[in-house]
């Protein structure tokens, strides 16, 4: 059986990268949001790729790779062409048709591959060299002005650590966070970021993207600095998040095998609202972030439904079989065809 506690865990991610992805717009409308918009990205992405991770424990055979490759780079591909297609139907401004610029959201399929690729060599060096080494590498990424969005560099290379920790944590590890000690600390430590940046003047939110240079979030000289200490903000909010993850089995948990559908196909709908009147409505207050949390769960429980998944599971899951099963049946009635 499945451990709950990942499937918690995805689900509770997936839910809040969706909510950021719908309050963004509104975040200059209120403090408080951009607050909440904020902290959540202080953790929701790291953690994300620690658990992802977590469970690379394969890799490094052909077949891993191989099997990488149908999961990862196939629907990369599908889908960037498909979104590239649908952001010049919606008149989306920024769109580019290019397979090394990943569309939006797409970014972490080609970074997972990539992180998979950087593990092969990476686990064969004890654990903390190889977590000092990637440490070293995000942060050296942020003074190379060439290194971006293409084909997801920059990510790739600074939330590696995150990825790698994940590799080598143990199950019995992750199940300490859930002590009582560290749950409660937990509580000071997101409260305690909470208020930082809320008192944080001005903080740019691209520190937190992992996908600019430091040139161009201003700070040329000690974004190191900045991104080093990013680094161990991210790391404690992620601990604490993972403290209160739930290890019991609740309705919504099977929902946490179907992440993969909800982080490809959410974009339809955010970009969507993106480039329509609904995307430049104000904020006014709190009834307004019901309304995001209820329309984020009301996406993300939609996309993970039976229905989406058949209509949507051959590009996801590249299950070739549809296809070869067509192409069969095409050139079974060709042969049978009169001459």
């Amino acid at each position: 059986m499945r451990e709950a506690y990942f499937d918690n865990a995805r689900v509770l991610l997936i839910f809040l990268v969706v909510f950021g992805h719908v309050i963004q717009p509104y975040t200059s409308d209120s403090a408080a949001l951009n607050t909440l918009y904020m902290w959540i990205y202080t953790f929701h992405m790291p953690a994300f790729i620690l658990i992802a991770g977590f469970f690379a424990k394969g890799s490094g055979t052909k077949r891993y790779i191989a099997t990488l490759i149908k999961k990862l780079l196939i629907p990369y591909v599908i889908f960037q062409l498909i979104y590239t297609g649908y952001y010049f139907m919606i008149g989306k401004a920024d769109w580019q048709a290019s397979l090394v610029h990943p569309q939006w959201s797409l970014w972490f399929l080609l970074s997972l591959f990539s992180w998979h690729i950087l593990l092969i060599v990476f686990k064969r060096w004890p654990a903390p060299l190889g977590l000092l080494i990637s440490i070293q590498i995000g942060l050296i990424a942020g003074y190379i002005g060439d290194i971006g969005h293409t084909l997801s560099l920059s990510r790739t290379l600074v939330f590696f650590p995150f990825f790698l920790i994940g590799y080598w944590l143990t199950k019995h590890q992750l199940m300490q966070l859930k002590h009582i000690q560290v749950k409660v600390a937990a509580l000071i430590v997101m409260t305690t970021v909470a208020i930082a940046i809320a008192l944080a003047p001005e903080f740019n939110s691209g520190w937190l993207l992992a996908s600019k240079s430091y040139a161009t979030l201003g700070e040329p000289t000690f974004g190191g600095v900045a991104r080093l200490l990013i680094y161990i903000t991210s790391a404690i909010m992620v601990v604490s998040v993972l403290a209160w993850v739930p290890r019991r089995r609740f309705p919504i948990t099977e929902l946490g095998v179907r992440t993969l559908y909800v982080y490809v196909l959410h974009g339809f709908i955010i970009q969507f609202l993106r480039v329509t009147d609904i995307s430049v409505a104000q904020f006014h207050g709190p009834m307004d972030v019901a309304i995001y949390v209820s329309f984020s769960a009301l996406i993300v429980y939609i996309l993970s439904s039976k229905p989406i998944r058949t209509l949507t599971k051959p590009l996801i899951e590249v299950q070739m079989y549809h296809f070869r099963k067509a192409i069969h049946s095409i050139t079974k009635n060709e042969s049978r065809s009169p001459t």
